[in-house]
């Protein structure tokens, strides 16, 4: 499975950025048209000046290419397993400054679903959400300090996760607390013909797009929820996604995070070669500031070095440390802003609609925002921090028995090394996989080394994979309990092994 970080995939949507300047670069920005939309659609000052600096970047023909001369490789960095650890008396005075946000404002499209994806069953009939809450509980009753939780909802998830936060006697409480849900903006789409605010009478919800998680900061500064956390004696927050269940609220980590006193750490894992066409983190030569250089960011002619994982050691699992007080600082020293860079994605406004009209969508992403603070640092953490849920591959690893639920509702690793998943196109949506490999079918995956799926495959309760698996069926066949290595043709009747 290659392991690649949300906002790498972002920027991978972005693949010939160089089409922006087949528009000239002179044409004069419609900014004021766009103010007085957001202005009516009731976003805040913060939203609005977040997307003034994004759109300047879009008039100015900002490519955001970033050349290798122009960055140094990042050698050496903390390793987690080498950090002191905690001291347990001042934990618990810890906690009690530390605020635990989730992202939780995707559909899992891509996946096939339509309500918030952290609502996705994955492990003993519990979901992401169920899985993220029971944490949160758990830690706060295990110290005795009340852990702040927050879910960076959507439009689109808001509703989806109240509702089943309601209806969870466990965790129906959470929706009193005052900081349980923090807004996730929305961002007008511009013409890519006149870069003016794109117009679609039939669905004018159509016109709008998520901003990219990038969007935390405009959301927390803007809803006030900032100075709020800070007036409260609010110091520290860990957020990832809530679909990564590998990013646990790590007692190390925040210990480590509060004494160097930092203002943003970055969990970084090392890359490998499944990782090399994925983003890095380097340093820019011109202020030596930690940066990340997406695969967009990079000049053709400086593939092979942005390729090199020997060179590039590192890439961003999107789990980040900030501290509060120093973001709000950082923020208000520049008008309630963070000056990040700008991903640009070439869509058509009606996602379902080839024909209708070009528009860009202008998006920032969270982790780049390492580049925004003098003393940020970031620290090596094991693969077992980053285990995002994107495709039915990853969900079926950790519906198996590789994975397991341990007491504190944290999902554990039974094996060293996970096997490599590769299910074929008949498993691309969540409907499908269940189709054929309903819950509680999934095959025994703790002695395989890797298992690819070709075909129609219809998994039977008892299926146990060893080693290296190569399932094929040219039409829909059930694979029987029992023990597969190997090549395995399924016909009508009985798999037959082929040596």
């Amino acid at each position: 499975r290659r392991a690649v970080s949300s906002s790498v995939k972002r920027h991978l949507v972005q693949r010939n950025r160089s089409r922006i300047h087949a528009y000239p670069l002179q044409m004069e920005g419609h900014y004021e048209k766009f103010q007085a939309k957001m202005a009516a659609a009731g976003l805040t000052k913060c939203a609005q000046i977040a997307f003034e600096h994004n759109y300047k970047q879009l008039v100015a023909g900002a490519t955001g290419m970033v050349p290798e001369a122009e960055i140094d490789p990042v050698s050496s960095l903390p390793n987690l397993e080498a950090l002191p650890e905690a001291n347990m008396v001042e934990l618990k005075g810890l906690l009690s400054e530390t605020v635990v946000l989730k992202l939780n404002g995707g559909l899992g499209t891509s996946m096939g679903l339509e309500k918030a994806k952290s609502l996705l069953r994955v492990k003993d009939g519990l979901n992401f959400l169920d899985l993220i809450t029971l944490q949160v509980k758990h830690m706060r009753a295990a110290f005795g300090s009340k852990v702040v939780f927050t879910l960076m909802n959507s439009f689109s998830t808001s509703k989806d996760t109240r509702d089943h936060l309601q209806s969870t006697p466990e965790a129906a409480d959470l929706l009193n607390e005052p900081f349980i849900e923090l807004m996730q903006n929305m961002s007008p789409k511009v013409d890519a013909a006149t870069l003016e605010p794109v117009a679609y009478p039939a669905n004018h919800d159509l016109e709008w797009c998520p901003p990219g998680h990038g969007d935390i900061y405009s959301a927390i500064m803007g809803s006030t929820m900032l100075k709020q956390l800070v007036d409260s004696g609010k110091k520290y927050m860990f957020v990832s996604n809530s679909d990564n269940l590998g990013a646990t609220l790590d007692l190390q980590l925040l210990s480590y995070f509060a004494h160097t006193g930092k203002s943003f750490l970055m969990e970084v894992c090392q890359r490998t070669a499944a990782d090399k066409k994925g983003g890095h983190l380097c340093t820019r030569k011109a202020d030596g500031k930690f940066m990340l250089r997406e695969s967009a960011m990079c000049p053709k002619e400086d593939a092979s070095h942005f390729e090199d994982i020997g060179k590039h050691q590192f890439f961003n699992t999107n789990n980040l440390w900030l501290n509060l007080v120093d973001l709000q600082k950082e923020m208000e020293a520049h008008g309630g802003m963070l000056k990040l860079p700008l991903i640009v994605n070439k869509k058509t406004v009606n996602p379902r609609d080839n024909s209708s009209a070009a528009v860009f969508q202008l998006e920032t992403a969270m982790g780049s925002a390492i580049e925004c603070f003098d003393n940020a640092g970031a620290v090596i953490v094991p693969r077992s921090r980053f285990a995002p849920v994107k495709t039915c591959a990853d969900l079926l690893l950790l519906r198996s028995d590789a994975y397991r639920l341990a007491e504190n509702a944290t999902v554990e690793a039974v094996v060293p090394e996970m096997p490599l998943i590769d299910l074929d196109a008949h498993y691309k949506l969540v409907d499908q996989l269940e189709a054929l490999i309903p819950p509680g079918n999934e095959p025994s995956l703790i002695g395989a080394k890797s298992l690819k799926v070709h075909g129609p495959v219809a998994f039977a309760k008892g299926v146990v994979i060893k080693g290296v698996a190569v399932i094929e069926a040219e039409q829909r066949t059930e694979l029987t309990g029992g023990e597969y290595t190997g090549n395995v043709k399924l016909g009508a009747l009985t798999p037959v092994a082929v040596a």
